[in-house]
């Protein structure tokens, strides 16, 4: 669910389209006098990682064509929602998908976009908010949003005369960072974006065991290490990985005290779902022990996940550790039995899942700060120190 960082914020960079379906038009486009192209939208979520809810209010959006261009600049187009939308990230995962309307904008490319939420105010004092489950709702920190918006880097081609559609992905588990002790949380946006190029395919659909049909366990679909598409099964079991771009994807589940399992090979078209087994074949991995690794990174806006290497592929990532926001530290709890893979077959009457010995207990701990990476390969068959990782 990490790697996704870089790529995320170019996601909600189309979340400028919103403002035509939110009720309000406000600052309007700039006029050109080129043909005009519409961007429609709707959003979606990853599974939360232990919060009942992640709300964030949308006031407004920019967007322009140069990635250079600065706040009070020439050349910005605005869209305002009035209201303020204000939504619970939480309530779109497993397939859902809420539409966010259209816009139109003159046809060309557009490289900068400037997500702008609104303020906690006393009026207002929970716009954006996260409950950890447990606690209560406490406000989000996020000022940069509240300001000048979040600024991100984005590559968006509108053609003239064509309606595009767009998922937005938020990862709300990846995207709360704690602060130490204090209660507080801030937001740090980790956010992707598909094409919708179809209503037929573009899904992996598939069940878990029912014993493992928690918020907590996690299917993810893959490639080379990088998950793509992530969801929490329902309380059946079912589980709806949606939209997916087409490609060939590593579906990996990851529960709370099982190995990790992974099906390799899964094909996703835009012709079809892609079905990878049925509820009477539920994919149900073996319990095993689990093993702390804890450390610190500095700065502590970097990330941390786990990585697996299967003897003869692929290689997966089977964890992401949340960084205090204060002090730089991250923990995980990481299977130490051996993970089991397959590949994929299609209709299939048995899930033929094989033990990988080589690979069990052994992960490669990855850093990353500023498009800088470290690692260190640790077993985590016996104690492992702690870890540390520092980026200039």
């Amino acid at each position: 669910m990490t790697s996704r960082f870089a790529a995320a914020l170019a996601a909600i960079a189309m979340l400028f389209g919103l403002a035509s379906c939110g009720g309000g038009g406000g600052g309007g486009i700039e006029g050109t006098g080129s043909a005009l192209g519409t961007m429609r939208l709707s959003i979606t979520d990853a599974p939360s990682c232990g919060f009942d809810s992640v709300h964030i209010t949308i006031d407004r959006v920019r967007v322009h064509q140069s990635a250079g261009a600065a706040d009070a600049d020439a050349g910005w187009s605005e869209v305002v929602l009035n209201p303020a939308k204000r939504v619970d990230l939480l309530t779109l995962t497993n397939g859902v998908l809420e539409p966010l309307g259209q816009t139109d904008l003159p046809a060309g490319k557009y490289t900068q976009m400037r997500l702008v939420l609104a303020p906690n105010t006393a009026a207002s004092p929970l716009a954006n908010s996260v409950t950890p489950t447990g606690s209560p709702e406490t406000a989000l920190t996020t000022p940069s949003a509240q300001q000048s918006g979040l600024k991100l880097n984005v590559n968006i081609d509108i053609a003239a005369g064509k309606v595009a559609d767009f998922a937005i992905d938020f990862d709300a588990c990846k995207s709360i960072v704690k602060r130490g002790n204090s209660g507080q949380y801030n937001l740090k946006p980790v956010i992707s974006v598909v094409p919708i190029v179809s209503d037929a395919g573009l899904r992996v659909v598939g069940y878990v065991h029912p014993s493992i049909a928690f918020g907590s366990t996690l299917v993810s679909v893959q490639q080379a290490g990088v998950p793509v598409k992530a969801t929490a099964p329902d309380a059946t079991g079912r589980f709806l990985l949606y939209p997916v771009p087409a490609g060939t994807y590593d579906l990996v589940v990851s529960a709370a005290g099982r190995v990790t399992a992974t099906i390799t090979g899964v094909p996703v078209v835009t012709a079809a779902p892609t079905t990878v087994n049925s509820a009477a074949l539920p994919i149900a991995p073996g319990t095993t022990t689990l093993r702390t690794v804890s450390g610190t990174v500095t700065p502590a806006t970097a990330t941390v996940r786990a990585l697996l290497a299967h003897t003869g592929g692929p290689t997966i990532e089977v964890a992401w550790a949340p960084v205090d926001a204060n002090s730089g530290a991250f923990g995980f709890a990481l299977p130490i039995g051996a993970p089991v893979k397959t590949a994929y077959v299609a209709n299939p009457t048995a899930l033929a899942f094989q033990p990988d010995a080589g690979a069990a207990a052994k992960y490669g701990i990855e850093a990353a700060s500023n498009g800088a990476l470290k690692s260190q390969a640790i077993d985590a068959g016996a104690a492992v120190p702690a870890l540390s990782f520092s980026f200039p």
